[in-house]
């Protein structure tokens, strides 16, 4: 089968199409065609390598573990192993996995769910990751509630645009930051208020949110912290910037160590791959709460590009290959 893959770390002259072997299911997994595969932050850093704690995490000391890159997918049921029970050949379904950007991938049934009635496949595969970690952060780590105020920050991009139509459907007053030419974006997602970073600071003492979720991973906590009220919650989904080798979650564990210290509550968020919360959002979905933003979608062969957009900071919502 023909995928996307690289033997070491670098930059997206590392990636190439080539032939691989196709994945076979194997117990209690289900082997999918790929349609489609979502284009999150963190395949930059397994491409890179970057921060070096990935590499300490599993990804590979010196080389890449899987040589496929990819974490989010929808297709089509091709077979599946024994003991599956859930799904069978023909079924559309989608979820998570390791190599999405490939012909073919296989994983446990517990990570996939059936594709929501009303999206397409690349829609579909925008959901996964980006979706999963907007709800664990807001309901899990947040602990959201009906009429809180809520601040979304990066509030145009693959977690945040999720972010603010979930803090809606939790009954939240939601305000989203974002960039002049994504205003519009952010408004037409459910956001009660819109601030341009570029023209007002969320941070300057006028406005107090009951929770702050923070999805853009670069602002100090000093700064995030002043724009909570005295009881808030920060959440801190990624990280950029920091250094090679920690880099954005020497943020995070700093705002571990300072939590117990302060009346605000100050937590990170590391989102677990959890194939019930697929189930959750796929009804949010199909009751119209949710929405998956595409900014674009690219053929397999040019993934090197759509990583280039999703850095570049120019994508609005998900960017999507198709295969």
């Amino acid at each position: 089968m023909r995928a996307i893959a690289r033997d070491t770390y670098g930059s997206v002259d590392v990636l190439e199409l080539r032939d691989v072997p196709q994945p076979v299911a194997g117990e209690g997994e289900v082997l999918v065609r790929v349609r489609a595969a979502g284009v999150d932050a963190g395949v930059w850093h397994l491409m890179t390598g970057l921060p070096y704690l990935l590499r300490l995490m599993g990804y590979g000391l010196r080389a890449p573990a899987v040589p496929v890159l990819g974490r989010e997918v929808a297709g089509r049921v091709e077979a599946v192993g024994a003991g599956v029970t859930r799904f069978r050949p023909g079924d559309e379904v989608f979820g998570f996995c390791e190599g999405a950007f490939a012909e073919y991938v296989t994983a446990g049934e517990d990570r996939f769910a059936a594709r929501p009635a009303n999206l397409t496949a690349e829609q579909a595969a925008a959901v996964p990751l980006s979706a999963v970690t907007a709800l664990q952060a807001l309901r899990d780590a947040g602990r959201v509630r009906a009429g809180q105020r809520v601040l979304v920050i990066g509030a145009a991009g693959g977690v945040g645009t999720f972010a603010v139509q979930l803090a809606k459907t939790f009954g939240a007053h939601v305000t989203g930051v974002c960039s002049t030419t994504k205003t519009d974006l952010v408004r037409s997602l459910g956001a009660d208020d819109v601030l341009d970073y570029t023209r007002e600071d969320y941070a300057d003492g006028t406005r107090r949110f009951d929770l702050v979720l923070d999805t853009a991973g670069n602002a100090r906590l000093s700064r995030l912290r002043r724009a909570l009220t005295p009881r808030g919650t920060l959440v801190l989904v990624g990280g950029e910037g920091g250094g090679r080798w920690l880099g954005g979650t020497d943020r995070v564990l700093r705002a571990l160590l300072l939590s117990p210290f302060v009346r605000q509550r100050l937590r990170g968020l590391f989102s677990a791959e959890r194939g019930e919360d697929l189930e959750v959002l796929k009804e949010l979905v199909e009751a119209g709460g949710v929405t998956p933003v595409v900014d674009r979608t690219y053929p397999l062969s040019e993934l090197p590009d759509a990583i280039r957009r999703l850095r570049e900071s120019r994508a609005r919502g998900k960017v999507v290959i198709t295969v």
